[in-house]
Parts: C-alpha cells; sequence; structure tokens
C-alpha cells in the first residue's frame, strides 16, 4: 500500500515539473512585456517611433552601429525586446502542446492564442513605421500588447499553487468590471497619445473631444476598482492574497491619477511622466486581473466547481483548496 502511494506521489511530482516550468516562463515574459510596453512609451513621447525608417531591419541591418543616438536605440532597443519575447511565446507554445497530457487542457489552447496575439503584435509593429505611426495602428498595437500582457497573467495567475477559503462573495465579477474598464480607458489614453490630443487641445483647441473623453472615462474604472478594495475592506476572513492584491490595486490607481494630473498641467513635457502614466496603468491593469483569476479560484472553490482539467483526469480544488491532480487509475 505505502509502495502504491509513493508511486502515486512520484507520478504527480513528475506532472508538476512542467506545469512549474511553464509558469515560470510565464512570468518572466510578463515582465519582458511590461518593459516593452514601457520602452514603448518612451518611443513615442521621444518622437523615436520613425527612427529606425524601415522594418524589421534599422537602416538595412541588426545593429545600426553608424546611425546609433537615443532615439535610434529606443527603437531598435523596442523590436529587440518585441523579439525576444516572440521567440519566448513561441516557446510557450511548443511547451505546451509537447507537455498537453500532464497539463490543464486549457493550456496548451491559451499559449496558442498568445502566441497569435504575438504574431499579430508584430504585424502591427512593421505597419506602424511603415504607415508612418497611423494613429489607429499605433492604439491597435498598444491594445494588443495589453491584451497579451493580461493573457500571460491570466496563464500564470491560473498555475499558481492557492488555497480559497470561499469568502469572496461577489468580488470576482467586481474585479473583472474594473479590469475591463481600465483596459479601455487605456486604449483612450493610446489614443489620445497617438494623436497628440492634448498638444492638439492646448494648442489649438482641436481633438479636444478625444481629449476629454480619456479624462472623463477615468470615472468609471476609478469607481469600480475603489468599490473593489472597499468590498475587500469589509470582507471578513478574505484571503491574504486578495487583501494585498485589492490595497495594491487602489495605490497604483491613486499614483496614477496623480501621474495623469501631473502630465496634464505639464503638458506632456516631462517624458519620464508620460512614461510613468502608461507603465503603471499597464500595472494597474495587470493587478486586476490578477486579482480577478484568483477571486473566480476562490468562488469556485465555494461551490466545489471544476475549474482546470487535463488528460489524464481532473483539476480541482479541494478541501485544502490547493490546485491537485486526482489521478485516475481505473
Amino acid at each position: 500500500m505505502s509502495e502504491f502511494v509513493l508511486q502515486q506521489n512520484e507520478a504527480a511530482l513528475q506532472q508538476q515539473k512542467p506545469k512549474e516550468m511553464i509558469r515560470r516562463l510565464v512570468w518572466k515574459i510578463c515582465i519582458a512585456t511590461l518593459i516593452l510596453m514601457a520602452i514603448g512609451s518612451a518611443t513615442r513621447v521621444m518622437n523615436a517611433g520613425l527612427a529606425c525608417p524601415d522594418w524589421p531591419l534599422c537602416y538595412g541591418e541588426l545593429v545600426p552601429a553608424k546611425q546609433m543616438n537615443l532615439q535610434v536605440f529606443l527603437e531598435w532597443f523596442h523590436r529587440l525586446d518585441a523579439a525576444l519575447i516572440g521567440i519566448s511565446a513561441i516557446a510557450l507554445f511548443g511547451l505546451s502542446w509537447w507537455h498537453r497530457r500532464v497539463l490543464p487542457r486549457w493550456l496548451p489552447w491559451a499559449s496558442t492564442f498568445g502566441l497569435f496575439l504575438i504574431v499579430f503584435q508584430g504585424i502591427l509593429g512593421g505597419l506602424t513605421v511603415t504607415e508612418l505611426l497611423r494613429f489607429d495602428i499605433v492604439t491597435a498595437h498598444l491594445g494588443t500588447a495589453l491584451l497579451f500582457f493580461s493573457t500571460l497573467l491570466i496563464i500564470g495567475t491560473a498555475l499558481m499553487p492557492y488555497q480559497g477559503n470561499g469568502t469572496v462573495g461577489k468580488l470576482p465579477w467586481v474585479g473583472l468590471t474594473a479590469a475591463v474598464l481600465v483596459y479601455l480607458q487605456s486604449l483612450l489614453g493610446a489614443l489620445v497619445g497617438s494623436r497628440w490630443a492634448l498638444h492638439q487641445c492646448l494648442g489649438g483647441s482641436q481633438l479636444c473631444t478625444v481629449m476629454y473623453s480619456h479624462i472623463a472615462g477615468l470615472v468609471p474604472p476609478s469607481l469600480a476598482t475603489l468599490v473593489m478594495v472597499f468590498i475587500c475592506w469589509r470582507t471578513p476572513a478574505l484571503h491574504p492574497t486578495l487583501r494585498r492584491l485589492a490595497n495594491m490595486a487602489g495605490a497604483l490607481l491613486t499614483l496614477q491619477i496623480l501621474l495623469g494630473f501631473a502630465t496634464f498641467k505639464l503638458h506632456l513635457q516631462v517624458e519620464p511622466l508620460t512614461v510613468s502614466h502608461q507603465a503603471i496603468g499597464a500595472a494597474l491593469l495587470g493587478t486586476l486581473v490578477a486579482f480577478t483569476v484568483l477571486a473566480l479560484r476562490d468562488w469556485a472553490t465555494s461551490r466545489n466547481i471544476t475549474v482546470l482539467s487535463n488528460d489524464c483526469g481532473v483539476w480541482s480544488e479541494g478541501t485544502g483548496g490547493v490546485a491537485e491532480e486526482i489521478i485516475s487509475n481505473s
């Protein structure tokens, strides 16, 4: 009997290795994607979007040493980071399908969707250069990057060990609402940036509707995030991870509003503020996405709902709340 149990434990440990390897890879790609978006924002505010006039090379070279300056470096490094993320996304896709028999069934398909997004993102990146920074393409470029970033966070958070306690109530749906509203607000911000609406409104009273839409659009996601934080404070016995994520979201929201106000008052003249505004917005979205996924797992635990499955058995939230594989030996 003890030998049979040891064999089961050894089999479970062997099946955990690919999952842990993929989870670590996903978090690394997440960090690289956040850095990529920050560099992309710096490229835009420094007017470096066309510093490399061709694509995918830069001045026909992999490393344009002769033409290298700050603007060229920003655009070149942006492409380099994007290429590394693309290679990592291919690796994630390959590993997920190679180990699919011991992984949750949804994981290979999620990695496929992520690879599709990064390929589409690369196409948009090329079009931003060939179409001379056309505003709708630039906006879609950031929107796709945020969607890819969110997809990675969903995968990484879903693979985390987590012990829910069933006290979340309606928090998953509040968190999801806040995340969607922050994403839409980020798209509005990308539209303002790609059309230089702030400069045009203050300088020539043009595109003021676009700029004021972004300012007014701040209200719904802010309220949704604050409601989420308030409910977390009022919910007894809430999981500490959810409480920390909620507090982090509240702090990031406060910082984002302050950065937005400073950016507006200084008319985008301080580039680090503008870049920070973009980066903090992405971090806020990521925090809300992670909160929502964990809250949904907690909600599923309280209702004994199976949330993940694979070919070898069922991944479910057991009495301890940790995702475990129930291996069938029939």
